[in-house]
């Protein structure tokens, strides 16, 4: 069953242009600039893509277990992968389309990332991919056309 939007409210949605290669160091920036005003616990940077780099070395160090319990630290930004959030939320989530072109499941990877905010959704990544993936509905909802236009 496809998913449709239905209007009525939802998080705050900022979109962040960027070229694929520079898609989880601009999501890093963003998460950054968003300690300033949220606490790290309220925060998770997740991919559609490859994981973060922080994901894998929490994963290695920790083991899965010892890494999902870093999702309750009040101390830590989250940084997961899309399918392993599903269910899950943040308050602020900096969703990062790391995706190197469209696959299998793209389509739901995007929905899921863009479904798990509560107050503020940052979405990170290139505006062609982005369109690929969500569709012209989506691009619309982001304002990718709009932040082409700043951009150039």
């Amino acid at each position: 069953m496809r998913m449709r939007s239905l209007g009525g409210d939802g998080p705050e949605v900022t979109y962040v242009p960027c070229d694929l290669a520079d898609t989880l160091e601009r999501a890093d920036d963003v998460v950054d600039g968003l300690l300033g005003d949220w606490r790290p616990e309220d925060i998770a940077l997740l991919t559609t893509g490859s994981r973060h780099d922080e994901q894998v070395s929490r994963q290695d160090l920790l083991g899965q277990d010892g890494y999902w319990d870093t999702f309750w630290d009040e101390d830590q930004v989250f940084y997961g992968h899309v399918l392993g959030f599903k269910g899950l939320e943040r308050k602020v989530v900096v969703l990062a389309a790391n995706e190197s072109g469209e696959r299998e499941r793209s389509r739901e990877r995007l929905y899921v990332g863009l479904s798990r905010a509560t107050d503020k959704l940052v979405v990170v990544g290139p505006p062609d991919l982005v369109t690929a993936i969500g569709g012209p509905e989506v691009a619309k909802r982001l304002g990718i056309d709009e932040a082409l236009r700043q951009k150039n």
